[in-house]
């Protein structure tokens, strides 16, 4: 799963509009969890919901439709992208879902990044969150990007037709047979990364399987988008062994899928 685009987002150095920020929210379906790259939510997507990173912006740089900012945080100097979003230099932002890449290019800044932490910008003037889902739930995870907090599970759906259709339990399970091959599985939608590195990266579960087997729920990167709740039919290729680095290794996920409600 490659990593061709520009994703950043521009942080805020203060107030921000209330307005402003709901665009964003719904523009990003900001149901991150915790990382986007993290590892709980997506049945094993990207990594676990690592902690936001805190810093102040020493440097800006646009690159539309993202924002570059260089960070000072207690760790030291550090490069965020995040969606387009307003911020100045001195501001002090929190950067949300944090997923960490490696060599990363950005072809419209000419520049390779040896570390860059992709996420979200915090609304500074939203209340503190509830306590978070553990560090294996967020983007990867036992389907990275795990949804946080206990919650009911999902309902059963019905099965996808077709001589390709699926449940996720046996895309999980059966992972190693169905590698590089084309599926489908209609399930309901539990997490939205949303405009990540140029896709959408989506955690669906359909009642089969176990949360604590990991096999209840499936990771999906798409063009697409969907709304948490939504019942979709997806239709996307086998990918295992996903490695992102950072601790972001996906035993499985369902890439470059279409989503039909």
């Amino acid at each position: 799963m490659g990593c061709t685009s520009d994703p950043c987002r521009r942080g805020s150095s203060g107030t921000v509009g209330a307005h402003r920020w709901n665009r964003i929210a719904m523009k990003t379906t900001v149901a991150l969890a915790a990382l986007l790259f993290s590892a709980a939510g997506f049945a094993a997507a990207p990594g676990a919901p690592a902690a936001p990173v805190k810093g102040e912006v020493l440097e800006v740089r646009e690159a539309a439709p993202y924002t570059y900012l260089r960070l000072k945080t207690k760790e030291g100097e550090t490069w965020a992208a995040v969606t387009t979003v307003p911020v100045k230099k001195g501001a002090q932002v929190t950067i949300e879902n944090p997923m960490v890449m490696k060599n990363f290019e950005s072809k419209s800044l000419k520049k390779t990044f040896d570390t860059i932490v992709f996420g979200t910008v915090a609304d500074p003037n939203a209340p503190a969150a509830a306590a978070k889902t553990s560090p294996h739930a967020g983007m990867g995870g036992a389907q990275a990007g795990a949804p946080a907090a206990a919650k009911p599970p999902v309902a059963k759906v019905a099965k996808a037709t077709g001589a390709d259709a699926r449940t996720v339990e046996e895309v999980v399970t059966g992972k190693a047979a169905l590698k590089d091959k084309s599926v489908s599985l209609r399930g309901q939608v539990v997490k939205v990364n949303a405009n990540i590195m140029g896709k959408n990266w989506i955690h669906v579960q359909d009642g089969s399987g176990s949360a604590g087997a990991g096999t209840n729920d499936i990771l999906v990167t798409s063009k697409d988008l969907a709304a948490v709740g939504d019942v979709v039919t997806v239709k996307g290729t086998v990918r295992t062994d996903v490695k992102l680095g950072q601790g972001y290794d996906y035993a499985v996920l369902i890439e470059a899928a279409t989503l039909r409600k």
